[in-house]
């Protein structure tokens, strides 16, 4: 392991999306990640063909727990107190059901951070309520301003809510818990609420909608896809051409490169005329093909760069320099960031099968063979066997 949180030990009990985009950002930047999933009456854990692509769950080990079982609720309680940090992501009161809630893991490990993700929150009128990431970002506002003039809100994959609000969120939360823990000594819990998350990451859009720089009519503004100049265009290949040419330079650039210099473009800003202005760049744009915009922009300060499919991405001349992508264990991935000088964040561990790891991480984190044995035989914990252990096609 290597990465500035080093010697950073979390338990994560298992859930999915957010939580794990949580703890895969901390074990990418180097924390020993302990990933409790669910093994019920301790049998064996299935075989799973297609555990490898789970890249949500990479750099961590992962063991199995009868969270029902009075010795599996003691064996997570036993690992508290030489953790860190737990992370878990179920509706509020499950874990205080369980016997491993604030109060009881505490009570073990003082200084213990307690991270809790959830969608609306650990209390307040919906904190029960089930729901998505769609459902979290509508309730914040946040999906009434992403979409096209005269269109429904576009759901923006699972990004606003899950990852940003939620598991980056939260990874901050953590991040600042043990900042705040080395002055005070003392661990404390975590209410990260995705609803509130997403809320956070747009909180200059509700700004500009009180002093009326920002229209609540979705494609009316300059971001949001309003703008002639910022906005996807169609070429001549069926390909697409991102244009962001906000400022005044870059525009007058964009326009003599699309060659509508002397075409009567009226003012950048004049909002009444920018569907005849993107009328007159979706015509210049669908004249070349990707590439050829590409070359002909190339050195040139316009703010314009090509959609990518994500099967284009690995041979990027600027992405393959950097290695925003790398192969690992035989997939295609991100690579963690961001980057330190002095403490680089690297990738370790593939993603695990469930419960793979059960007696070896249990050792290393203070529990002997007899008592492994013991957990085993009552149940407490799974284990699997290594036929199912198995790389799935496309995995090494």
């Amino acid at each position: 392991m290597s990465g500035p949180l080093t010697g950073i030990r979390v338990i994560e009990l298992a859930s999915a999306g957010p939580g794990p985009f949580c703890a895969m950002l901390l074990a990418d930047l180097g924390a020993d990640v302990l990933r409790v999933d669910r093994a019920a009456g301790g049998g064996l854990v299935g075989p799973s063909s297609d555990y490898a692509a789970e890249l949500l769950h990479r750099g961590r080990r992962s063991i199995a727990v009868d969270l029902k079982h009075p010795d599996g609720v003691e064996t997570v309680l036993r690992l508290v107190e030489s953790a860190d940090v737990l992370m878990e992501g179920f509706r509020p009161g499950v874990t205080e059901r369980l016997g491993i809630g604030p109060e009881e893991c505490m009570q073990r490990n003082s200084r213990l951070i307690y991270g809790r993700m959830t969608g609306y929150g650990q209390d307040g009128p919906m904190a029960q309520v089930v729901g998505h990431d769609l459902n979290y970002i509508a309730l914040s506002g946040v999906l009434s301003m992403i979409g096209r003039r005269g269109q429904p809100p576009t759901p923006p994959l699972s990004l606003v809510g899950d990852f940003g609000g939620g598991g980056l969120m939260l990874a901050l939360g953590i991040l600042a818990a043990l900042l705040e823990r080395q002055r005070s000594g003392r661990g404390q819990v975590i209410d990260a609420a995705m609803v509130e998350g997403a809320a956070v990451l747009a909180t200059p859009f509700f700004g500009f909608m009180q002093t009326g720089v920002w229209s609540t009519e979705r494609g009316t503004n300059i971001v949001d896809s309003g703008a002639p100049y910022y906005d996807v265009y169609e070429t001549a290949d069926g390909r697409w051409l991102s244009v962001a040419a906000m400022e005044p330079h870059f525009y007058r650039t964009l326009v003599e490169m699309l060659g509508l210099s002397d075409a009567g473009l009226p003012d950048q800003n004049d909002r009444a005329r920018w569907p005849e202005m993107k009328e007159r760049f979706t015509e210049a744009i669908r004249s070349q093909t990707r590439d050829e915009w590409c070359q002909r922009f190339d050195g040139v300060e316009a703010c314009v760069a090509p959609v990518l499919d994500a099967d284009e991405i690995e041979h990027e001349p600027h992405l393959a320099a950097r290695g925003a992508f790398v192969r690992h264990e035989g997939f295609l991935q991100p690579a963690p960031a961001p980057r330190f000088s002095r403490t680089p964040a690297r990738l370790s561990r593939r993603p695990p099968l469930p419960g793979e790891h059960t007696a070896e991480a249990l050792a290393d984190w203070g529990f002997g063979d007899s008592e492994i044995d013991a957990l085993q035989s009552a149940g407490a914990i799974g284990r699997t066997e290594p036929e199912t252990l198995v790389a799935p096609a496309g995995g090494s």
